[in-house]
C-alpha cells in the first residue's frame, strides 16, 4: 500500500519543530500558573532534558520515516491555524487553576471527585474525574478542551505517537486488501485516531466506538467527511460488533484507565470479534522497565494526574494478558514515552 507524499521533510522537520516549541511554553505556563510541588519517590531520577528532546526527535524521525515509505500520509494539522491555536491555548489555560484545585484536594487525602450522570450505559468505574479535569470525560466542556490537553502533556507529540499504530495496520491491510476491510477504533474519544486512520485507510470501513456521548459528537463532526464510517457509544468490554467482523482494532490510551478485570473483558472481547489472522493494535503508555530512565516519570504521573488504574497497568504483563485469549505478540515498540504493541489473532 502506498501512499502520496504531499509535504517535504525539512517543512515537516521545521513544522514539528515549531510545534513541539508551541505547546512546550504552554506547559511551562501552565506550571507556573498550577504551582504544585509533587515528591517524586527517593533515590528515582528523572531523565535529561537532552534524552527527551533526542527521544522526541527519534518520534518524528520515524513518524516521517513511515509517511516516506508510503505507510500512511503526511500531517495535515502539524501547526494549526493563528486563530485556532490562541483560541484552545486561552481555554486550556483557564481550565489549569480548576485541575490544580483538584490536584491539591487530592493530595492533602481529599477523595477524587465522582460523577453523576443520568447516561445509564456509563460504568461505575467511568464516573470520575479522570486527570482531575473537569467533568472527567462526561460533558462537551471537556471534549473541547481534551485534545489540547494531551498535546500540552505530551509536548506537541501525541498525534505523532498515535501515528505509530497506523504503520503496523498499514502493512496489515497490504497483505488483505483495504478495500472491505473493517477497523474498529476502540474507546476514539474525540475521534484523533479515527481521523488518522480514515485519513491513511480512506477505502475501510470504519466503526469508532466511546462511552461518552459529548466526545462522540466531536468525532462524528471530525468523521463527517468520510463515507463508510460509523460512530457508536458503547464499552470496550461489550462491544456491540458482530463475531470476527474486524480486521484489525487499534485501542490508543485506553488501557492504563481500566480496573484490571476489565482488562481482561475488553481482551476476551476483541477475541470474539476480531478475524483470526488479525491485529490487534495497542498504543498506550510505557510501563515500568521498558526504558528505565523514563520509570520515575510513569511513578510521578498517577501522582500528578488522577490515574486510579495507572499504577497496576504499569505493572502488568502484556503478552500475559493477550495469550490465554488467543493473540500473539508481533512487536512493542517505544515511541517517545508510548509503546506501541501489536498482536495477532490465531
Amino acid at each position: 500500500m502506498t501512499q502520496k507524499v504531499g509535504l517535504g521533510g525539512r517543512a515537516y522537520a521545521l513544522a514539528s519543530t515549531l510545534r513541539v516549541a508551541w505547546y512546550a511554553g504552554q506547559y511551562r505556563v501552565a506550571a507556573r500558573i498550577d504551582g504544585t510541588r509533587l515528591r517524586k519517590r527517593p533515590g528515582s531520577a528523572m531523565p535529561s532534558e537532552a534524552e527527551f528532546r533526542a527521544d522526541l526527535r527519534a518520534l518524528f524521525a520515524d513518524d516521517w520515516a513511515h509517511v516516506a515509505a508510503g505507510l500512511y500520509p503526511a500531517p495535515g494539522n502539524l501547526l494549526p491555524s493563528p486563530p485556532q491555536a490562541i483560541a484552545d491555548a486561552v481555554a486550556f489555560l483557564r481550565e489549569v487553576p480548576r485541575v490544580a484545585t483538584r490536584r491539591r484536594a487530592r493530595l492533602a487525602g481529599g477523595r477524587p471527585e465522582r460523577l453523576t450522570t443520568d447516561d445509564a450505559k456509563l460504568p461505575q468505574y467511568y464516573r470520575q474525574s479522570f486527570h482531575d479535569q473537569t467533568d472527567g470525560y462526561l460533558s462537551a466542556h471537556s471534549a473541547r478542551l481534551y485534545d489540547h490537553q494531551v498535546e500540552v502533556l505530551f509536548v506537541g507529540a501525541a498525534d505523532a505517537m498515535r501515528r505509530q499504530a497506523l504503520a503496523p495496520i498499514a502493512r496489515h491491510l497490504s497483505s488483505v486488501g483495504a478495500r472491505g476491510a473493517v477497523l474498529l477504533d476502540v474507546a476514539c474519544g474525540t475521534g484523533a485516531m479515527s481521523t488518522q486512520l480514515k485519513t491513511a485507510f480512506p477505502r475501510t470501513r470504519l466503526i469508532a466506538l466511546d462511552l461518552s456521548l459529548p466526545y462522540l459528537h466531536r468525532a462524528r463532526a471530525l468523521l463527517s467527511r468520510w463515507t463508510r464510517v460509523q460512530t457508536v457509544q458503547g464499552a470496550a468490554e461489550k462491544l456491540p460488533v458482530a463475531e470476527a467482523s474486524i480486521d484489525a482494532a487499534s485501542l490508543v490510551f485506553l488501557f492504563h484507565e481500566l480496573p484490571r478485570a476489565v482488562r481482561s473483558q475488553v481482551v476476551a472481547e476483541l477475541a470474539r470479534v476480531v478475524k483470526p489472522g488479525g491485529l490487534v493494535v495497542l498504543l498506550d503508555t510505557l510501563q515500568t522497565g521498558d526504558h528505565q530512565p523514563y520509570d520515575a516519570l510513569l511513578d510521578m504521573f498517577p501522582v500528578a494526574f488522577h490515574e486510579p488504574y495507572y499504577a497496576d497497568y504499569i505493572a502488568q504483563d502484556l503478552h500475559a494478558l493477550m495469550r490465554p485469549y488467543g493473540f500473539e505478540p508481533v512487536e512493542d515498540r517505544r515511541v517517545f514515552l508510548a509503546k506501541c504493541s501489536v498482536f495477532r489473532r490465531v
